[in-house]
């Protein structure tokens, strides 16, 4: 008797699952290593001087 291709076709399925599952847990790895911007708030925040010119220092 011959194997059913159902089983074969569920197997194939569930090893591109696995193997999709695995570059994309790689890919949030990577990405969260190579998280260089953001972090600080200060670095985020701008401010207005009194000529409404935008600048990264604190006024005084």
């Amino acid at each position: 008797m011959a194997r059913s291709q159902n089983s074969f076709i569920k197997k194939q399925k569930e090893k591109r699952k696995q193997e999709k599952k695995k570059a994309k847990a790689e890919r949030k790895k990577e990405r969260q290593e190579n998280n260089d911007k953001g972090g600080n708030l200060d670095d985020m925040i701008a401010y207005v001087d009194e000529n409404g010119n935008i600048v990264d220092e604190r006024p005084e």
